[in-house]
């Protein structure tokens, strides 16, 4: 589709590989968008099944099937643990859900404008629930793409921000003379990022 590579294609024959891809769901954005860096992904794809407007729901959606993320992905990389994700034993995705559920990456792609669906009411008719969170925004995607009746939605990866920690001295003409007559043995340049 589009010429592109697609990470998991339902082929279970790397279980790492799909671990990967389940804990980034699992994970709060930032994390999961340098997961999905290491892996080169430039796309997201989300099947959301929200029943809106009268339309039939499609209950089969990724928010239903997210547990098996968690549990994949917990199965290779400890640190996700099912239970974070539930609130006494159950499921949820309303106000009770668990801060975890709510920040996953899986919850925000899902319901990313989400009220902006259903007149503000933030009520999810095939889980016959009111989201728990229903105002964000996205820092580390963008939204590129959703079908008329949101089933399908695909992000993109915004790009590695070029900045520098910390402040930048302005340089004065003092300081660009001592530079130019400095010593000429040659300097080794710190990482910024560290």
């Amino acid at each position: 589709m589009a010429n592109r590579t697609v990470i998991v294609d339902n082929n279970t024959w790397n279980n790492t590989h799909i671990a990967t891809v389940g804990t980034a769901m699992s994970s709060p954005e930032r994390q999961a968008w340098e997961i999905f860096e290491s892996l080169d992904v430039k796309y997201v794809l989300v099947v959301f099944g929200v029943q809106y407007a009268g339309l039939v729901g499609y209950p089969s959606d990724d928010i239903n099937k997210f547990l098996w993320m968690v549990r994949i992905g917990g199965g290779v990389f400890p640190h996700i643990k099912e239970p974070d994700y539930l609130r006494d034993g159950q499921y949820r995705i309303d106000s009770q859900a668990t801060p975890t559920m709510l920040n996953s990456l899986m919850y925000r792609l899902s319901y990313y404008r989400f009220t902006e669906a259903d007149g503000g009411r933030g009520f999810d008719r095939v889980r016959r629930t009111e989201i728990g969170k229903k105002y964000f925004k996205l820092t580390h995607f963008e939204e590129v793409f959703t079908t008329h009746h949101w089933m399908v939605r695909i992000y993109k990866l915004k790009p590695v921000k070029n900045r520098l920690r910390g402040k930048n001295k302005k340089r004065t003409k003092s300081s660009t003379k001592r530079d130019k007559y400095s010593s000429s043995k040659k300097q080794v340049q710190k990482n910024p990022w560290h």
